[in-house]
């Protein structure tokens, strides 16, 4: 047996011979190729579900000044947005968001690939994105929906009336929360005539497949290793890991 040292505690785990271990590890695989087969299907049922054309116009802010929904996909014919939690006034976007946004950069070129772009859109306004963009060193597209409905329609946002009531409808279901802001990806599909069509969203623990290094500690012995009750409250921005608190 060996201590297995994680968050939670220390742990007895089992050591076997390395035939032991294999034949352990090829019953696991079944269970493995079983789920990977499934992950496919539901992929294939994502792509059926049926599209909202987007009638609204929307205004963002950004480096290219003012600009559509349609304009966001650029040349591209798909669009993932990344409903980015910051707030206006905030002065810095949220810790957890940017886990999730340090992984853009390098996709970005094999997503262009497949003809799809990713944006980032925060409601702060778009003179507060910029300087926190530029410490984080972030180079993906980022824009800012001060102004518009954007960020209410697609549930992420939230009314002071709705705060107020502390019941928001968030993750496709009423729910108790006094918060402002809220995280999610949204995913649009523009045809030859230039409409736009909403073809997906997810939010709260839907947004883990988006998120590598999640899924890279996902194969470790001591997993994420998190606070079940705090799950990310190890989470820092990239530049502050060194320090402490």
């Amino acid at each position: 047996m060996v201590k297995l040292i994680a968050r939670s505690g220390k742990k007895e785990h089992k050591v076997v011979s390395e035939k032991e271990w294999l034949t352990a590890r090829k019953r696991f695989l079944v269970k493995e190729k079983k789920f990977t087969r499934l992950r496919d299907q539901l992929n294939v049922e994502r792509r059926k579900l049926p599209w909202a054309k987007v009638e609204k116009e929307y205004v963002f802010e950004g480096p290219d000044g003012k600009e559509s929904l349609g304009d966001l996909f650029g040349r591209k014919r798909q669009l993932i947005v990344q409903h980015f939690m910051f707030g206006p006034g905030w002065g810095e976007g949220c810790p957890h968001c940017s886990f999730w946004a340090d992984h853009w950069d390098a996709a970005l070129v094999h997503l262009a690939a497949r003809d799809t772009a990713l944006v980032v859109v925060s409601r702060a306004p778009f003179k507060e994105i910029k300087p926190f963009k530029k410490r984080m060193g972030w180079r993906f597209k980022w824009v800012s929906s001060f102004g518009s409905e954007f960020n209410f329609d697609y549930h992420v946002s939230f009314t002071p009336e709705e705060i107020r009531s502390g019941k928001l409808f968030y993750n496709y279901r009423i729910t108790r929360m006094k918060i402002d802001e809220r995280e999610g990806f949204s995913v649009f599909y523009k045809d030859p005539n230039g409409d736009v069509f909403h073809t997906y969203s997810t939010y709260e623990r839907g947004l883990d497949l988006m998120n590598t290094a999640y899924n890279l500690l996902d194969l470790t012995a001591k997993g994420r290793d998190e606070d079940p009750e705090h799950t990310q409250d190890w989470v820092r921005y990239h530049d502050r890991y060194q320090r402490k608190g």
